[in-house]
């Protein structure tokens, strides 16, 4: 992460904080730090627990299914459309480009963005669309399409930050040199970025050691980086 996105971060932090300040003294509420545990099952857990058991469980659960089809990406596409997620191939990504998407899976849409996308899938005349997964014709890289599994299969287990919303903002986050268009941002949106940022570095994280096993660390790197992913 470049130096300007580290200071952006540091300030989102802070933000956070005085925000949160503020709605608990607007609201008469308690700190929040005391409200990171609950009483379950005979033990005291912590929600940041609770999310990394449901992390690693999720994971599991993709390495069965990975494993299952001997990690070829043409299977996994089956199993995507079984579970009602609709598969388009285009010619040339940079149809897609043009709106800010790479190739891969594309969270659900609305307006403007959601009309392109139906127009370039035949799908018909749509303003607003479903999750899909849209590939250009040909071989598929199989480390970059687990990458787009991974955070489909976080999509459709409602895994915080991985909804339009967030992904949004994690785009802009990414890709705007603007300090200004984080300066104002509510505390529900930087809830919402935070979030985004996690999932996409546990996806890439998970992409990172699979690849590794094959490729070595150096190649994998460069495989998710020469395939848009988000680094």
């Amino acid at each position: 992460m470049s130096l300007f996105k580290n200071i952006v971060m540091f300030f989102l932090t802070l933000q956070e904080k005085r925000l949160t300040h503020n709605l608990n003294k607007t609201l008469g509420a308690k700190s929040s730090s005391k409200r990171k545990s609950f009483y379950s099952d005979g033990c005291f857990m912590s929600l940041d627990s609770l999310a990394e058991n449901e992390k690693t469980k999720m994971e599991e659960e993709l390495s069965l299914i990975l494993k299952s089809s001997n990690y070829n990406p043409e299977d996994v596409l089956e199993y995507i459309k079984k579970h009602g997620t609709k598969v388009f191939y285009i010619d040339n990504s940079k149809t897609l480009n043009s709106i800010g998407e790479n190739e891969g899976f594309i969270y659900p849409q609305k307006g403007s963005k959601a009309l392109y996308l139906s127009l370039l899938t035949r799908s018909g005349f749509k303003i607003k669309t479903d999750e899909m997964f849209v590939l250009t014709k040909g071989e598929i890289n199989k480390y970059y399409f687990i990458y787009h599994f991974y955070n489909w299969y976080a999509f459709k287990h409602n895994i915080a930050g991985m909804d339009t919303d967030s992904q949004e903002l994690l785009k802009k986050f990414l890709f705007s040199s603007k300090e200004e268009d984080f300066s104002k941002l509510q505390l529900a949106d930087i809830y919402k970025l935070k979030d985004a940022i996690k999932q996409d570095k546990a996806s890439i994280e998970f992409v990172f050691k699979l690849c590794r096993q094959y490729e070595g660390a150096k190649q994998a790197l460069e495989k998710l980086k020469d395939n848009g992913a988000n680094l």
